[in-house]
C-alpha cells in the first residue's frame, strides 16, 4: 500500500508550503527559482498561493503537494505547467523534502498523479527539463517512463547566474 498521497495545492496549504519551500530554500532556488522568490514570507506564501489558485480555475498550472498519509505531512510537491491545450501537453517539476530523499517518494506519486492526469485532460506528450547534472530527477524520469530526446546547451540560467544545459526527457500517450 503506498503510504503516501497527492493532492491539489490550495490557499488552506499556504503554512505548510512554506514550511517545506522555507526548509529547502537554498537546493531549489536555483530551479524553483520563481517558487522560492514569491514564497520569502506566509504573507508571500498566502498571496502566492491565491495567485496559484487562479492559474488551477484557469487550466493553465496545476500544482500538486505530496503528504505522507499516516501523519499529513507535506514531504514533496510535483507541478504540471507550461501547458499548451493545442497538442495538449505539459512540463512537470517535482522536489522532496531533503529528509525523504532516496525513498522513490516522487518516482511512486509521480506514475500515479501522471496517470491521473492524463485521463482527466487527456495529456498527448508530458516532458521534464532537468539539469544534464541532476542525476537524482534524471533517474525518475527515466524510471517513470521518459526518453531522452535531447540536450539543449546553454538552455537556462540559474539564479546564481550559471548558464547550465538542460536534458529534455519526454512521454508519449
Amino acid at each position: 500500500m503506498n503510504k503516501y498521497i497527492v493532492k491539489m495545492l490550495s490557499v488552506n496549504d499556504n503554512n505548510a508550503f512554506f514550511q517545506l519551500i522555507n526548509t529547502n530554500r537554498e537546493r531549489l532556488e536555483d530551479f524553483f527559482a520563481g517558487t522560492v522568490l514569491r514564497t520569502k514570507t506566509i504573507a508571500d506564501t498566502i498571496n502566492y498561493c491565491e495567485e496559484i489558485e487562479q492559474k488551477i480555475n484557469k487550466k493553465s498550472y496545476f500544482p500538486y503537494l505530496i503528504l505522507e498519509k499516516e501523519s499529513n505531512v507535506i514531504v514533496g510537491f510535483i507541478d504540471v505547467k507550461n501547458i499548451d491545450w493545442n497538442i495538449p501537453k505539459a512540463e512537470l517539476g517535482a522536489f522532496i523534502d531533503s529528509k525523504h530523499e532516496g525513498k522513490g517518494i516522487i518516482t511512486t506519486t509521480m506514475a500515479s498523479l501522471i496517470d491521473d492526469i492524463v485521463n482527466e485532460h487527456h495529456f498527448k506528450k508530458l516532458l521534464c527539463r532537468i539539469s544534464s547534472r541532476n542525476t537524482r530527477s534524471i533517474r525518475v524520469a527515466l524510471n517513470s517512463g521518459f526518453e531522452l530526446e535531447g540536450t539543449i546547451r546553454c538552455d537556462y540560467k540559474t539564479t546564481k547566474g550559471e548558464i547550465v544545459d538542460l536534458n529534455y526527457y519526454g512521454k508519449i500517450f
